[in-house]
């Protein structure tokens, strides 16, 4: 399947304003921005012809211009990253099977997680997008369990059943469990990678479908289409040792720069 990769990137974020332009540091101590982090990941995922960040701030622009990533301006009445996606994809004049959703506050997406999400669309054709799952770990579902006891809206967890479609995703963590797990031991909560795979025909329809009851209420887009009745393939991926994160709120810097500096990334 040929892929396009669109980082969307906004800069009025409720919970991290100009989040896309914090400078990370990695591997050597050097301070990227998170936008040109997100676009090294992409760069690096394998036989991905075109990448481009979708925006529509010009100090974003002008960033993502200077570290040599191609641009383009969306409408600021986008209501989140599929919408924005959508745009970019239109306005480059469409043409691809695929539109890969890589959201800029994940840099720490391993590159093979994308040919894992075209595998599985490749594999169910009634999907009308694909989305990578981590099972989480003792001690990753207790970070997950400690920013919501303290009030952070941190990592998403998804629900999906024997198929692989997804039932339900939730800033709450889900399924609820008893008891204790060990902390490197594997637990039955997935957590869910902000990167999405869309059909380009789902895709260009989702700005025209009605705003669902639960993607208010949870602020996750994804739910629109599984409100819509479109089906969503949740494909259980491997990180491959590698510590995964996502850059949610202003605490999670430290956390995001020790994963870049422990994979090595400079």
């Amino acid at each position: 399947m040929e892929a396009l990769i669109v980082i969307p990137a906004r800069y009025a974020s409720q919970r991290f304003p100009g989040k896309p332009l914090v400078g990370l540091r990695g591997a050597t101590g050097i301070a990227k921005p998170l936008i040109q982090r997100a676009w090294e990941a992409a760069c690096a995922i394998p036989g991905t012809p075109r990448v481009v960040v979708a925006t529509d701030d010009a100090r974003i622009a002008g960033v993502s211009e200077s570290f040599g990533a191609e641009v383009v301006m969306t409408s600021p009445e986008a209501r989140n990253g599929t919408e924005r996606c959508a745009e970019a994809h239109a306005a480059l004049g469409g043409g691809f099977e695929v539109v890969v959703n890589l959201q800029g506050d994940a840099p720490l997406t391993p590159p093979w997680f994308v040919p894992a999400l075209l595998e599985g669309l490749a594999s169910d054709p009634d999907a009308a997008m694909s989305t990578p799952v981590l099972r989480c770990t003792g001690a990753q579902r207790a970070a997950l369990v400690a920013d919501r006891a303290a009030g952070r809206v941190g990592g998403t967890t998804a629900v999906f059943g024997a198929d692989g479609r997804a039932l339900y995703f939730s800033k709450e963590v889900i399924p609820f469990a008893t008891g204790s797990f060990d902390e490197t031991g594997p637990t039955p909560v997935f957590h869910h990678v902000g990167l999405y795979a869309y059909r380009a025909e789902a895709l260009a329809a989702y700005p025209r479908l009605p705003e669902g009851r639960l993607e208010r209420l949870e602020g996750l887009e994804q739910l629109r289409f599984l409100e819509a009745g479109h089906p969503i393939l949740c494909v259980d991926v491997d990180a491959g040792g590698r510590p995964f994160w996502e850059l949610n709120n202003p605490g999670d810097v430290s956390v995001v720069e020790s994963m870049l500096a422990e994979v090595g990334l400079e």
